[in-house]
């Protein structure tokens, strides 16, 4: 029988892709564009015009508290000593509006930090100043917004158009973010440096007396790799490379397929960790309480946080929310698109004291097999998927003096019944499994247009989604299959139950004392073997939106699907 929580080593990759012949070739793209100085919105249409320079246009009646003109364009950054870093950077300037809502994250070419309260009204004129050949668009991760609103990759704009949003923040307090979703090219502008956060307050959070200014500290964690000149590398090529406008980017071998095919459908993992776009981060802080805010912004690469002392973290929020109260894990896993709140005491360390974040060893979310691949050597120096890293450290180098203290309740969430469900006794299936060389959901890969019958949902219904994460006998590479971190566009769910195939069972219970279930989440980890329950209630919006893989590797191979709200 299945191993079932209820809420209430085969092959490695590096083994599997050198022995294959595979190696890197994906193009980013090319040259450096001055940022624009304004935005011109000429019309009002919502569908992208080829050549037009506004593909969404404003709404005369939309009265904007905040508005904020926001651009996405290569520059150069100071990474390491020596030669300048290429990224993709989001640059925004503050139209109109509170002047703390919009800040930067310091010392890194991420951001910006927006910053809203509940019930504000927020337009953002977003600019695609990429090069050629890079479609983009925003998506604003973990917020709820009408469909126009949400980045769909339907709505992507050519390089030189302006896209402009305009929305009122209906979200409960939480740490959000914003990063491109064009199809097929996401994986590449998050990783080139396209994200930044979107932080909602409210009045209920507000009378928690949380730890804000200097002591609240957004964290950003995301794998990197750097050649000898300090330039980004993605799948074996660095920003900046031409693009090859026969293949689209990608480089061929002689066997006639693309060299970055197998790192493409593993996930990208980088060798050096970044925090907040910087190598080799470290925190300095005084002897108190601190509100660490993190992001796992990686493309690929899922980590089991702890702490180094032995600790436990103690977590407030996640994804969606506060939570209803504060919880203690030894450890906590964190998968791509997902976001933690820690409440970081340290009042009663010693000046001198340092203490770092750890990712500890775990094992079973990536089941490379097959006999044929046996003995092969490793030449790529990134770490494997659940190998044990330091991600930063934390040094006390002053004493001050704390008062704050833990609340003992936060939220008060409006949290559903799984009976209420009107599919309740028949969980809506989600499936995940590889067919060919394609990530697929439900046997089908992304359609852009296309939701199903099985795929609509009705509005203001609640209902019980079950992720399935298969097992692909036969298959060369993904036999026993893969973690995939599942994102839901335009709600949020809750997690209901957990259950794992026995025969993977031993890797699950590396994992499963970390997960962080107890609140409102919008990107949830599915291992191999594992079925998540999820219950959700469409309340708000109709229209058509995306769920995907997070490993924005396999989301742009095809692990994404739509589905419709209807009325």
């Amino acid at each position: 029988m299945p191993i079932k929580t209820t809420y209430q080593h085969p092959l490695t990759r590096r083994n599997f892709l050198r022995g294959t012949g595979f190696a890197g070739g994906l193009v980013i793209g090319s040259g450096i564009h001055s940022l624009l100085s304004s935005c011109s919105p000429q019309s009002s249409t919502t569908e992208m015009a080829q050549g037009n320079t506004v593909a969404r246009g404003p709404n005369a009646k939309f009265i904007p508290d905040i508005e904020i003109n926001l651009k996405a364009a290569p520059t150069t950054v100071p990474i390491l000593p020596g030669q300048m870093t290429q990224v993709w950077s989001y640059a925004a300037q503050l139209v109109k509006g509170d002047p703390n809502s919009l800040q930067t994250i310091p010392d890194s070419y991420l951001g910006p930090i927006i910053r809203v309260r509940k019930g504000q009204r927020v337009r953002v004129n977003f600019q695609n100043n990429l090069s050629q050949g890079q479609a983009s668009i925003v998506h604003w991760h973990g917020l709820i917004l009408p469909e126009e609103m949400d980045g769909h990759p339907r709505f992507a704009i050519q390089p030189g158009q302006t896209y402009i949003y305009e929305f009122e923040v209906i979200n409960r307090a939480g740490m959000n973010w914003f990063h491109p979703h064009p199809d097929g090219l996401t994986g590449q502008q998050a990783y080139a440096g396209l994200a930044g956060l979107f932080i909602v307050t409210d009045q209920e959070e507000a009378t928690l007396n949380l730890p804000t200014g200097a002591y609240e500290i957004p964290i950003v964690l995301q794998d990197r790799t750097l050649d000898a000149n300090n330039q980004l590398l993605y799948l074996g090529s660095k920003i900046g490379t031409p693009r090859n406008s026969n293949m689209g980017g990608m480089q061929q071998d002689n066997s006639g397929q693309s060299s970055n095919d197998m790192s493409s459908m593993m996930g990208f993992l980088g060798q050096k960790i970044f925090v907040n776009g910087k190598p080799n981060f470290t925190l300095s802080a005084a002897t108190r309480v601190y509100r660490l805010r993190l992001l796992n912004g990686s493309n690929s690469r899922i980590y089991k946080l702890a702490w180094s002392s032995g600790d436990p973290l103690t977590i407030i929020g996640t994804d969606g929310s506060l939570l209803p109260r504060p919880t203690e894990r030894k450890y906590v896993m964190l998968a791509p698109g997902e976001r933690i709140d820690v409440w970081a005491d340290f009042s009663k360390l010693k000046v001198g004291t340092e203490v770092s974040l750890n990712s500890l060893a775990f094992s079973g979310a990536e089941n490379v097999g097959g006999s044929s691949m046996s003995g092969m050597m490793s030449s790529d120096n990134a770490p494997e998927l659940g190998s044990a890293m330091m991600l930063f450290n934390v040094k006390i180098e002053r004493k001050e003096k704390e008062t704050l203290r833990l609340p003992t309740q936060l939220a008060a969430l409006p949290l559903l019944r799984p009976e209420d469900a009107v599919n309740a006794t028949q969980p809506r299936p989600i499936e995940l499994s590889l067919k060919g060389m394609k990530w697929v959901i439900n046997g089908q890969p992304f359609e852009m247009n296309t939701a199903l019958p099985q795929e609509t949902v009705k509005l203001n219904s609640i209902e019980q989604w079950e992720i399935i994460n298969k097992l692909n006998p036969g298959a060369m590479m993904d036999a026993k299959g893969m973690a995939h971190p599942i994102h839901l566009h335009g709600v949020q769910f809750q997690v209901i139950s957990r259950e794992v195939l026995p025969e993977l069972a031993a890797g699950w219970q590396t994992v499963k004392d970390g997960y962080v279930d107890e609140g409102l989440k919008d990107t949830v980890m599915v291992m191999p073997g594992e079925r998540v329950k999820l219950l959700m209630k469409f309340e708000k919006y109709s229209g058509l939106y995306t769920y995907h893989c997070h490993t924005l590797e396999h989301e742009d191979a095809g692990m994404m699907r739509n589905y419709r709200v209807k009325e």
